[in-house]
């Protein structure tokens, strides 16, 4: 439970660090932190499907957290690409 809590809390990290870096100045940008919210989702599902308890119902939660950031950096990366 202790390597999931500290999985999900670097991973948070990572998106949140992306959130605040450097200005975008590409859509590319935009696609490779897209990718690495991607990562993270399978990361989840392989940890998910290694633990046969519920962990609280919590990794369901940032499971989804994580598939509702990938849809809102999908949809930015679309809009993007078509500001140009």
């Amino acid at each position: 439970m202790k390597k999931f809590l500290l999985f999900l809390a670097a991973v948070l990290l990572v998106v949140a660090g992306y959130a605040v870096a450097e200005r975008v100045h590409d859509w590319h940008d935009l696609e490779a932190a897209h990718g690495h919210i991607q990562d993270a989702i399978h990361e989840m599902e392989h940890l998910r499907a290694a633990n046969s308890y519920d962990m609280g119902g919590h990794a369901v939660k940032a499971e989804q957290f994580l598939r509702q950031a990938e849809r809102e950096m999908h949809e930015a990366v679309e809009s993007a690409k078509h500001a140009r």
